[in-house]
């Protein structure tokens, strides 16, 4: 099975999946991987997420699936128990650190300063999320915090789009970008898996062309 690094190295795109029903969730999940992405961040802000992330585990040999929105520890290890091969959170909480370092999970916490990218360097994290993206700086904030933290990755997410994205993966330093985009919801309530896919394409083809 390939790993988390692999599917990233080959399409560093990470969409998000924000559904209530779980069968819905995984029809999503489908499609986006049918386009080229097949590492799946799925995101805990309604009842039935966490049941379609269990749904996507158990039907996706080849699809790594992570949950997003993480607010404790109690949810990460949930969310473990689950079956999620990495977890995100919004903020940068030391428990939820601290646990992912020692149980060897993939853990990108929101980062949006200096000092919060120096806080997770020093709990041991060398892969961040940088969220939420456009709000915090951008792509000159990225270049800013890559000059000074040289061994940190980073993953943008919020205001991430198909028109930016090539931006953001021009840094050497951007290990992927997160995204709704790649999921509108007025395409996943209609059921056009067909248009989740045609967005999933476009993210890879754009990706390819970015980092050659």
């Amino acid at each position: 099975m390939s790993s988390l690094s692999d599917h990233l190295n080959a399409a560093p795109v990470v969409p998000l999946v924000n559904d209530s029903d779980p069968e819905r969730a995984l029809a999503t999940a489908q499609a986006l991987e049918a386009g080229g992405l097949g590492v799946i961040e799925v995101v805990l802000r309604s009842e039935g997420a966490l049941e379609g992330m269990k749904a996507m585990v158990a039907r996706g040999e080849r699809m790594i699936v992570g949950a997003g929105t993480v607010l404790t520890l109690d949810q990460a290890k949930q969310v473990r128990d689950a079956g999620a091969e990495f977890i995100v959170s919004p903020g940068l909480v030391d428990e939820i650190a601290e646990y992912c370092v020692a149980e060897g999970i993939p853990f990108f916490p929101g980062t949006m300063t200096a000092g919060e990218v120096q806080r997770a360097y020093a709990l041991g994290l060398r892969e961040v999320k940088f969220f939420p993206a456009s709000l915090a700086g951008g792509v000159p904030m990225l270049k800013a915090l890559g000059s000074v933290f040289r061994e940190m990755r980073f993953m943008p997410t919020g205001g991430v789009s198909a028109a930016n994205l090539p931006d953001f993966l021009a840094l050497d330093h951007v290990l992927a970008c997160g995204g709704s985009w790649l999921t509108p919801k007025d395409a996943v309530a209609a059921g056009d898996l067909g248009a989740v896919t045609k967005l999933a394409e476009e993210a890879v083809a754009i990706a390819k062309a970015a980092r050659g």
